[in-house]
């Protein structure tokens, strides 16, 4: 019972935090077509969130097409894949549990 509590609470969270950063690439996305100022706290923490791991994707995968960079789309596919399998998965597991 107690474990099957902790594994669904683990899901939660994993589906909160999944979610959160699949806002984050949105909205880091959306801000790059306003030339935002690159000084702004706001854009430097979303740069630092996003741009490592767009790189790892850029690294694997040809992200440029005629000017525009989909790695912003592809990492959103990835995490909600995630969302859907990993933390669906959990949530069995915690209900096969308990």
């Amino acid at each position: 019972m107690v474990l099957s509590t902790l594994i669904a609470a683990i899901a939660n969270i994993l589906n909160m935090v999944l979610g959160l950063y699949i806002w984050i690439v949105i909205i880091a996305a959306l801000i790059t077509w306003v030339r935002p100022d690159p000084y702004n706290p706001i854009v430097q923490i979303l740069y630092k969130l996003t741009e490592p791991v767009y790189a790892l994707i850029r690294k694997y995968i040809p992200t440029n097409f005629g000017g525009m960079d989909i790695a912003p789309l592809i990492l959103i596919l990835f995490l909600e894949f995630c969302q859907m399998f990993f933390v669906k998965l959990l949530f069995e597991l915690a209900n096969s549990l308990g």
